[in-house]
């Protein structure tokens, strides 16, 4: 029996255009442009901004890993001109919680406390617009610089002994309250380096030294006059409470200062998202330490970081090839749930569950359902207004373990879907009288 199809359910606000999927060009005379990925810790991630952006808004392919869906996260959602530039502006208490991230960050990968002193005293100092232009100028007359330097040498000795009480305040207060931790061994602490914010392992870490040498000037090419969002500086305001409670916060007063804790937005694929845009599409290469990875290994890792990868792949390759966009199921309890055009024009029609079975269906099912563990997921994905469907992942008899080894054995895998809707006893009455 055929099923009915249900038209797909418009989303009341539509923000934004849809732009065409890959593999189609936005021009004739573009040039096909084949993206880079890394593989970290058994995730493919996309860390180039540009290349996040066309990857998710061509196919809304991945997740930004700091947003619910689309990669946009800003550590402000306020910006605001001051010394001929745009910053995000983050108030006096939030800037204090980046530093105590920060701190916990160094404290984690072994640094001794003077380490993290004197790294959160540079980072906490003001930033002069001023020394930032004549670096980037070519500095101006040596006589004029002199003066200059001579006359703040006292407000930032003065600037620094504050900054130095703050950090160890800070410092206490992080630490108040803690148990006392037992001694860690020497090799335990070389391993914690390997951590976020670390340069040798964490491909997104930069160094503070080359924050306070960074000009303040926008990436060539953005074209907007405004700072990086995941900026490196922040303008740090002063509001009238703190003003009364700290006398280093005056209320009103604003500085810019370096971002202690930048938290990096970037994209993360699902395996089966990343294989298809390598192998499918071609339009996308993984790295892992520095080298790229053939279509051969990336079949092997991914079939090893997660079982029956070909069995969801299959399914993934299947409707992207018909124009559906599917997205994890996991809140519904599914596999996948799919999208006419992409989220943010459509709600999902179809909750897809996928099951690996043989030519005469049989076989050990991936996930064993009872007739009431289908009755409460098809209960769920109706509350939901989706459908449930069930895709088969045919297999043929002569399949052999050698062959599932290439990526060549999904040309002799086949699909079948099967579509689950609760039988209501009143609404079958009323066709039945209809008749």
């Amino acid at each position: 029996m055929e099923a009915p199809f249900q038209a797909p359910r418009h989303r009341a606000r539509v923000s934004e255009l849809y732009e065409g999927p890959f593999p189609v060009p936005r021009s004739e005379a573009e040039e096909d442009r084949v993206y880079r990925a890394e593989l970290v810790h058994q995730h493919v991630l996309i860390l180039d901004p540009i290349h996040i952006q066309e990857i998710y808004g061509k196919g809304y392919f991945g997740k930004g890993v700091l947003s619910r869906a689309r990669p946009d996260r800003r550590i402000s959602s306020q910006w605001e001109e001051y010394g001929g530039h745009h910053f995000p502006v983050v108030s006096h208490s939030k800037y204090e919680q980046l530093l105590n991230w920060s701190i916990g960050t160094l404290l984690a990968q072994g640094l001794d406390e003077e380490a993290v002193n004197q790294t959160l005293l540079r980072l906490s100092q003001p930033v002069e617009l001023e020394d930032q232009r004549r670096r980037m100028g070519g500095g101006e007359n040596g006589h004029r610089e002199e003066e200059e330097k001579e006359e703040t040498q006292g407000r930032t000795s003065l600037k620094e002994e504050g900054s130095k009480d703050r950090v160890l305040t800070q410092r206490k207060r992080l630490q108040s309250g803690a148990e006392a931790e037992p001694p860690v061994d020497p090799e335990l602490q070389t391993k914690r380096a390997c951590r976020q914010g670390d340069p040798r392992f964490d491909p997104l870490a930069r160094d503070p030294e080359e924050l306070e040498h960074s000009p303040l000037e926008p990436e060539p090419g953005s074209g907007s006059g405004l700072v990086d969002p995941g900026s490196d500086y922040v303008l740090v305001v002063c509001d009238g409470e703190e003003g009364e409670e700290r006398e280093d916060c005056e209320a009103g007063r604003r500085e810019v200062r370096i971002n202690p804790f930048k938290m990096t937005e970037y994209l993360q694929l699902s395996l089966e998202e990343a294989f298809f845009l390598v192998y499918a599409l071609g339009c996308l290469s993984i790295y892992h330490n520095q080298a790229p990875l053939s279509i051969m290994e990336l079949w092997e890792r991914f079939r090893t970081l997660q079982p029956e990868f070909e069995s969801f792949y299959a399914a993934y390759h299947f409707y992207r090839s018909r124009a559906w966009v599917p997205k994890p199921g996991l809140k519904y309890g599914s596999d996948f749930i799919l999208y006419r055009k992409g989220p943010p024009f459509y709600h999902a029609s179809y909750s897809v569950v996928v099951e690996r079975v043989g030519e005469a269906f049989t076989g050990a099912v991936l996930r064993p359902f009872s007739w009431r563990s289908l009755a409460a997921l098809s209960r769920i994905t109706a509350n939901v207004s989706k459908e449930l469907m069930l895709c088969y992942i045919i297999y043929p008899a002569d399949l052999s373990e050698s062959e599932l080894a290439s990526p060549l054995c999904l040309q002799r895998l086949s699909v079948q879907e099967v579509i689950i809707s609760r039988w209501i006893s009143s609404r079958e009455r009323a066709e039945q009288d209809d008749i």
